[in-house]
């Protein structure tokens, strides 16, 4: 939690130049997180290696035997081959993963990888000449431009990263005459380009960024994709987890959270008496897990057109509104999907499941209501009693 700040809500900066706070949960108790990924890599190195585990640098994997159970390793540096044996590869080596590679070769995963059609690019606000924050420190910040976005997001040294999310090709159709330029990474090809984008649409993030033209140019643009696999194990002998088996978009901000529960998830499994092998104990895993990583898969994909498209719109802020009414009314019946993926170790697919019911009350009762005050509450009680039970019970 050194290595953290906290972030009670999204800011949300209009294209008037209005802000507003719009709370993940109810108070301070229910907050997100921004972690430094490096320093939390050496905090969770330094935590394996007290636990016994033993690490080598500079060695990739260019070659798996899964009959023999031998890894075939070479260290790029040293010039030098390794073979190492194993009783169980674990591949935990991200969206890139060499493990499944190697697994797919011997017996297909089905794999299938669907880009989002959107890249991004990372700049950054320094912090102040007096050492402060230049935005609010407790809050994701961000710039909604329907169909594209920035945001940002506080470090520990009072710096913000400021991710710009674009299309990767323009939207089909002409674009308005005089409406600047284009908004997608193929049309601004140039700092010129870029920095007339953001003269246009996010007028109140260029002057924080001091270095925007040596960030636009020096930092890559990359690209989103989500990864879906058939099959997470190779009988007891090798297994996938985090985003080597479910590589996800960013937008929900669980891609981390969701590895740690599959590594609970299998450490529980292997130390499970009543499963007979290892091979029943990754089978189970992968049967418990699998659901709930396509279940927030999905809700990072429709996080993303929430945080770009419906936080500023006034259907989106009425139906939150009500949202929060609910809740109390209905305490450990109606709670919010981003509560029960955030604030809870409810299910990934309990929580999507029970959020599509939700959503649909939500937009029951606001059709046709432009005010708080015009919902039928009474009617919100009785849907809420006949389509929800207490969540300890679903």
């Amino acid at each position: 939690m050194e290595q953290a700040v906290m972030m009670r809500g999204r800011m949300v900066h209009f294209a008037s130049g209005e802000t507003q706070l719009q709370r993940y949960g109810r108070d301070d108790s229910e907050v997100i997180w921004s972690v430094h990924r490096g320093r939390l890599n050496i905090v969770m190195l330094d935590a394996a290696e007290a636990a016994g585990a033993r690490i080598h640098f500079n060695r990739r994997i260019d070659g798996v035997d899964f009959e023999r159970r031998t890894l075939e390793l070479v260290d790029d540096h040293a010039r030098s081959r390794f073979c190492e044996p194993f009783e169980l590869l674990v591949g935990a080596d991200g969206a890139g993963s060499a493990v499944r590679r190697a697994m797919d070769a011997v017996a297909p995963l089905g794999e299938r990888i669907e880009p989002l059609g959107h890249d991004y690019k990372e700049l950054e606000i320094p912090p102040g000449s007096d050492g402060s924050f230049m935005l609010e420190a407790n809050a994701l910040h961000i710039w909604p431009r329907g169909g594209y976005m920035s945001i940002a997001l506080p470090n520990t040294e009072r710096s913000f990263t400021v991710t710009l999310f674009l299309p990767t090709h323009p939207p089909e159709g002409e674009p308005a005459p005089d409406s600047g330029p284009v908004a997608s990474f193929q049309t601004i090809p140039t700092v010129a380009d870029a920095r007339a984008l953001f003269d246009r649409d996010f007028p109140d993030l260029l002057p924080l960024l001091p270095d925007f033209d040596r960030d636009f140019v020096d930092n890559p643009t990359s690209g989103l994709s989500t990864l879906y696999l058939d099959r997470w194990c190779h009988g007891d002998v090798a297994v996938l987890l985090g985003d080597a088996a479910h590589a996800m978009v960013p937008f929900h901000g669980q891609g981390m959270n969701c590895a740690f529960e599959d590594c609970v998830s299998l450490a529980d499994k292997l130390c499970d008496d009543g499963l007979c092998d290892t091979g029943e104990a990754l089978a189970a895993f992968e049967a418990e897990r699998r659901p709930n990583a396509e279940a927030i898969q999905r809700m990072a994909l429709e996080n993303y057109v929430e945080m770009r498209d419906r936080v500023d719109d006034a259907d989106f802020l009425l139906q939150r509104a009500l949202e929060r009414v609910l809740a109390d009314r209905h305490p450990g019946v109606f709670v919010p999907r981003y509560a029960m993926v955030s604030f809870t170790l409810v299910p990934y697919a309990t929580a999507f499941a029970r959020g599509q019911v939700q959503r649909g009350i939500l937009v029951e009762l606001t059709r046709g209501v432009e005010r708080l005050e015009d919902v039928d509450l009474d009617r919100a009680d009785a849907l809420v009693a006949e389509r929800l039970v207490p969540l300890d019970a679903a």
